[in-house]
């Protein structure tokens, strides 16, 4: 949903970025493994502590890398195989820490057993969706389905909120709420997802055995003409 219309914007508008670092010799496989490490330290660095502003800050700081590098892939002419399961890979890498920052704040002096819990699904689930679409696509079936609850969606409500959360320790009272919502919403929103994509592929899956068998019999028959 939001990486239909957001992807574009932001795309247009980080390009002159993107072609200044290829001026400088940065390559794209370079932005994404830096995008990712500032990812993964502002996640895991912070959120544990329970800074979830600053975290929030570095990560927000990092995660525009995700466009940045394959809009300078496209600008090279130098789009891969390879660049593009590296990006895919290290995305998984980010959202994992991301959230597993969120579940150690809570299973440490967050103090919330069931909001731990409400984290960890969130990582799994996340983690879960985009594997049924890369498994549906990689034994042949388009996965034409945009889910509830994609990766933009998990990121912008999870680090939205946290932001906010973090205000609480500037003296803002009851923001800290925000989070719990938010963790909610992601792990409710992810199954909603998963069950769309699911579905989706099973409709695609039978479709395709259907049409390979009547593809059969119309060669059996064709041969015994």
């Amino acid at each position: 949903m939001l990486n239909k219309y957001a992807r574009a914007f932001f795309t247009r508008v980080l390009t002159p970025f993107a072609a200044f670092l290829l001026r400088r010799g940065v390559s794209p496989d370079a932005v994404t493994l830096v995008g990712t490490a500032g990812v993964v330290a502002g996640a895991l660095v912070f959120f544990p502590r329970g800074e979830f502003f600053w975290g929030t800050v570095v990560i927000t700081l990092f995660v525009f890398s995700d466009l940045v590098d394959g809009n300078m892939a496209r600008q090279a002419g130098v789009s891969s195989r390879w660049g593009a399961f590296l990006d895919s890979t290290l995305d998984r890498v980010a959202d994992a820490a991301i959230f597993g920052g969120f579940a150690l704040w809570y299973a440490g002096s967050g103090d919330d057993n069931v909001l731990c819990a409400v984290a960890i699904f969130c990582l799994a689930s996340g983690q879960v969706v985009s594997y049924t679409k890369a498994r549906g696509e990689s034994i042949g079936l388009p996965v034409a389905v945009n889910g509830l609850v994609e990766r933009a969606e998990r990121l912008v409500i999870s680090l939205v909120a946290a932001g906010f959360a973090g205000l609480h320790k500037f003296g803002v009272p009851g923001i800290d709420v925000l989070l719990p919502i938010a963790l909610w919403l992601v792990a409710a929103g992810s199954l909603v997802t998963l069950g769309q994509r699911v579905v989706t592929v099973r409709r695609e899956a039978a479709e395709a055995d259907a049409q390979s068998g009547a593809d059969a019999a119309q060669g059996s028959g064709a041969e015994t003409t």
